[in-house]
C-alpha cells in the first residue's frame, strides 16, 4: 500500500524505531505496517543473540527514555574500584572494567553481572582463577592478558607479590591470580632448591709468586628470599664475588707446595669464609670444592722434573737397600757353608744345575766327582 512500510522483526531481533532522527519506540518480534509517506520513519534492527547493546547516544537514551530502558535493557554501571564479572547463561564470558557502563538486551540470553569491589582485596578466588586459567575461549584469554596478573608457583619455589613497588607477601606453590586494575602488580619467583655455581679460571698468585688458575664449584640454596631480596640486587652475583675473594685470600697465603699438599684444607677455609659472609643475606652454602689447579706450561715442566728427580732418588735408595740386603744374605750363606760340607755340596749341585741349563752338550772327565770338583774351586788361605 502506498506510503506504508512493512517491517518484520524476528524472534532474535529488536528494532529501534526512529522518527525524524529521534528514537520513539523499540519494536519486539512481529510484523509492522508503518505509515511513512514522507520517508521520515526508519527502523534499525539489532541481533540480540549478542546481548551487548552499543548506541552512540547512550546518555540521551538513559535520560530521555527511561521507560524504554527499563523495559528492554539491563544497565550495569561500575564505580572506581568495582569491576563486573559477566556471565552468559551461567558461563563466565567477560569482565567489565571500573567506571564503565554497559547495556544488555533483555532476551533469550540470560546475562548476569556480578560486581566485585577491589579497593582492598584484589585477589581472585581460586575457583574463579582456575576457570579463567584453563579456559580456551579467546575472550577469556584476552581477560587474562589485559586485566589479570596470573602465575603458577611450582613446587620447591616461592613467589613474591609486589604491589606498586612494595613487597606485600610471599606466595606458596599453587596458582595465584590478581586483578591489575588501578595498581601495578609484579610477581617474582625464587628457586629454593640446591643450586650449583661454577667459578672458572681465576688467575691467582701464590705466596711464593707462582701464577696459577683455579676452577671452583659451590653448592648453595636460598634460605630466606625476603632477606635476600631486600639486601641484594642479585643473589648469584653476590655469591660469585664472595667466592672469588675467598679463594684469592686463601691461595695468596699459601705456597705452591702447601697448596698442592693440602687441598682439603683449602676447601675448608674457602667454605668457612664464604658461608659466614653470605648467611646474613639469606643464603646457605652447602659445600665448596676446588676442582682444578692449572699451572702454566713452564711451571708444569719444572714440577715434572722435580717429581722425576724425587722418583729417581727413591729408586736409588731402594736399589741400594736391596743390594745391601743381598750382600748380607750372601755373607750369611758363606758362613754357613764354611762349617758345613753337606751344604757346600748342595750349593755346588745348584750351580751345576744352572750351568747345564745353558749348554747343549757337556763332556765329563773324571766322573761326577770330577765335574763337581772342577766346576767350583775355592782357594782358601789356610792361614786364615
Amino acid at each position: 500500500m502506498f506510503g506504508y512500510k512493512r517491517i518484520i522483526i524476528s524472534d532474535h531481533e529488536r528494532g529501534l524505531k526512529f522518527k525524524e532522527g529521534n528514537l520513539v519506540a523499540i519494536l519486539v518480534p512481529g510484523i509492522y505496517e508503518l505509515l511513512d509517506p514522507l520517508g521520515r520513519v526508519s527502523v534499525t534492527k539489532y541481533d540480540i543473540s549478542s546481548p551487548e547493546f552499543h548506541y552512540e547516544y547512550e546518555d540521551v537514551l538513559l535520560k530521555e527514555k527511561p521507560e524504554l530502558v527499563e523495559k528492554h535493557f539491563q544497565v550495569v554501571e561500575l564505580k572506581d574500584y568495582e569491576l563486573g564479572l559477566v556471565y552468559k547463561n551461567g558461563k563466565l564470558d567477560n569482565v567489565l572494567t571500573p567506571t564503565s557502563r554497559s547495556l544488555y538486551w533483555l532476551g533469550p540470553i540470560d546475562v548476569k553481572v556480578e560486581k566485585v569491589n577491589i579497593k582492598l582485596d584484589f585477589l581472585l578466588p581460586k575457583s574463579l582463577a582456575g576457570i579463567i586459567a584453563h579456559s580456551n575461549g579467546r575472550q577469556i584469554s584476552s581477560i587474562v592478558n589485559n586485566y589479570i596478573k596470573m602465575l603458577e608457583v611450582v613446587d620447591n619455589h616461592l613467589g613474591l607479590l609486589i604491589v606498586d613497588g612494595e613487597l606485600k607477601q610471599t606466595l606458596k606453590p599453587g596458582l595465584h591470580a590478581y586483578w591489575k586494575f588501578n595498581r601495578n602488580i609484579k610477581i617474582e619467583v625464587a628457586d629454593l632448591r640446591l643450586q650449583v655455581m661454577e667459578v672458572q679460571g681465576q688467575e691467582i698468585l701464590t705466596k711464593d709468586k707462582v701464577s696459577l688458575r683455579v676452577n671452583l664449584s659451590a653448592q648453595y640454596k636460598i634460605s630466606d628470599i625476603v632477606v635476600a631480596r631486600s639486601k641484594l640486587a642479585n643473589v648469584a652475583d653476590t655469591l660469585y664475588r664472595e667466592l672469588q675473594f675467598a679463594i684469592r685470600q686463601a691461595i695468596a697465603g699459601r705456597t705452591l707446595d702447601s697448596l698442592l699438599a693440602n687441598k682439603d684444607e683449602l676447601d675448608k677455609e674457602i667454605f668457612q669464609s664464604v658461608r659466614h659472609k653470605v648467611k646474613e643475606y639469606g643464603i646457605d652454602v652447602a659445600s665448596v670444592g676446588v676442582k682444578d689447579v692449572i699451572l702454566p706450561g713452564d711451571m708444569k715442566e719444572i714440577l715434572n722434573q722435580v717429581v722425576e728427580a724425587e722418583k729417581v732418588a727413591q729408586a736409588n735408595v731402594i736399589k741400594r737397600r736391596e743390594e745391601t740386603a743381598a750382600t748380607r744374605s750372601l755373607l750369611n750363606t758363606a758362613k754357613l757353608m764354611e762349617n758345613n760340607p753337606t751344604l757346600m755340596r748342595l750349593k755346588e749341585l745348584e750351580v751345576l744345575e744352572k750351568v747345564t741349563e745353558k749348554v747343549d752338550t757337556l763332556t765329563v772327565f773324571g766322573g761326577l766327582d770330577g765335574v763337581l770338583n772342577d766346576t767350583v774351586k775355592l782357594n782358601l788361605n789356610k792361614s786364615l
